[in-house]
């Protein structure tokens, strides 16, 4: 038996030991008084003997009870299995006593502090219950939102605005009882951002809808929510109308792009804007791609996608190329010696700056996605094809049970889009009649790729 004086700073010292459900540490100034630690909490215990018979009482959690006060309670418990009282029993009264005299009163105080809590320990209930169920961007998403803010603002600071990260948008609405955040609150909200900032507001509004409609299948947040408090009414009403996006490289573009690009001083981030463009694959589907993804031996290239996990397209020669002379600092294929997670995170900087170089108008990293589905037409390419490639999901009933596309097939129509866009580009390609088989030379030596003939590119 673990016996010593106890005092604030021993209890909140006091941990569990590997491999123990529990543990007791017995005080010295009242002896039947000890804190029993567990995986989840610290509380303090009485422990005596009547009739022969262990009797065991929970006093409280150290946090809500004092030692003196635990102390106290000890010695009264003492007391009573003196006389041959059960402590257990005198609780047990002494809770139906108290229900049976203030049972409405006791109620309707625990419901309003019930109420009175902020939507934000509903918020982290819903975000505990289906994280396990979104992507890594979704969640920071709804991280985002609600981050408190006050942290020291490290890049991004305008000249006059303050050093400190600013509250989530929702985070307003979040400090809110959850009762308290409805139709009219909202709509106000809605008002109020929308104003400077629709984008971010849109994607908010859709998180906070989410999070409604959960809270109202709660039966401990049902009689609290107002699921009607996000109606698609309201968005309609108080957000400017979304404008699809067109962004796109026109084919009389590809030469200033790719000659901006490949003057970019980062080889890692030139080849992932050009990577993005010839495979038409999501910003953070090429971000994400490490060297046991690419394979060189068999020219096929593993994407981890969005929809299906992932998928299998092919490895064009001009993109091995470029993969081929990237330095192999780690796992990521597209790495990065700046960031804390080893691979590129912010390529919109350097391609933004080729842009202007280029004079060419504003082109986002997803639109060098949409310029590759709408440049893979000039080839006559199938839609369900250039589809395959770039991971959407198939749409139509021949496209889901219909189409069994082998990866041969799918290469010989890649390296004709390809082919064509770089050729559109002024970028010269091995002679006709050659497979894409590739020796690359770069400053660090040179690297084959295996085919059934050798074309040799030199990467500065």
């Amino acid at each position: 038996m673990n016996r010593e004086r106890l005092t604030p700073d021993r209890i909140r010292r006091l941990t569990l030991p590997e491999g123990a459900g529990q543990s007791f540490t017995w005080d010295t100034d009242a002896p039947r008084l000890a804190v029993r630690v567990t995986a989840g909490a610290k509380s303090f215990i009485f422990e005596s003997k009547l009739n022969r018979r262990t009797v065991r009482v929970t006093i409280g959690d150290t946090r809500v009870w004092t030692l003196s006060a635990a102390r106290d309670e000890a010695r009264r418990l003492q007391a009573m299995t003196d006389q041959g009282l059960d402590p257990r029993q005198e609780k047990r009264e002494r809770i139906a006593a108290a229900q049976a005299k203030g049972a409405e009163e006791e109620a309707k105080k625990i419901e309003l502090e019930r109420i009175a809590k902020p939507a934000l320990d509903a918020w982290q209930a819903y975000l505990a219950a289906r994280s396990p169920r979104w992507s890594q961007s979704h969640i920071g998403d709804h991280a985002t939102v609600s981050k408190e803010g006050g942290e020291p603002r490290t890049q991004g600071r305008r000249p006059g605005e303050s050093d400190k990260t600013l509250p989530g948008i929702l985070r307003p609405l979040l400090l809110l009882p959850l009762a308290q955040i409805d139709a009219d609150r909202v709509r106000a909200w809605l008002q109020d951002e929308s104003a400077h900032r629709p984008t971010h507001t849109r994607l908010a509004f859709g998180l906070l809808r989410a999070f409604l409609n959960w809270c109202s299948d709660r039966p401990e947040y049902r009689d609290q929510a107002h699921k009607d408090a996000c109606i698609t009414r309201m968005a309609r009403d108080e957000l400017p109308k979304k404008a699809s996006k067109d962004d796109c490289l026109q084919r009389e573009q590809l030469p200033a792009w790719f000659a901006a690009v490949r003057q970019i001083g980062n080889p890692v981030i030139a080849a992932y804007l050009q990577t993005t463009l010839l495979t038409g694959a999501r910003r953070e589907e090429v971000a994400g791609i490490r060297w046991e993804d690419v394979d060189f031996t068999w020219q096929s290239l593993t994407i981890k996608d969005k929809v299906d996990g992932e998928r299998t397209i092919p490895l064009t020669p001009y993109v091995a190329s470029l993969l081929a002379a990237l330095p192999r600092r780690n796992a990521w294929v597209f790495s990065s010696t700046a960031a804390a997670s080893g691979r590129i995170q912010e390529p919109r900087i350097g391609h933004n700056r080729a842009l202007t170089a280029a004079g060419l108008p504003a082109l986002s990293i997803h639109g060098l996605r949409r310029s590759f589905g709408t440049l893979a037409e000039w080839v006559e390419c199938p839609a369900g094809v250039s589809a395959q490639i770039m991971g959407h999901k198939p749409s139509a009933t021949a496209e889901k049970h219909y189409r069994v596309r082998p990866l041969d097939l799918l290469r010989q129509w890649h390296t004709k889009i390809e082919d064509w866009i770089l050729a559109q580009a002024g970028i010269e390609q091995p002679s006709e009649g050659r497979s894409p088989g590739l020796r690359v030379v770069s400053k660090e030596g040179s690297s084959e790729i295996p085919g059934s003939s050798m074309t040799t590119i030199h990467v500065a």
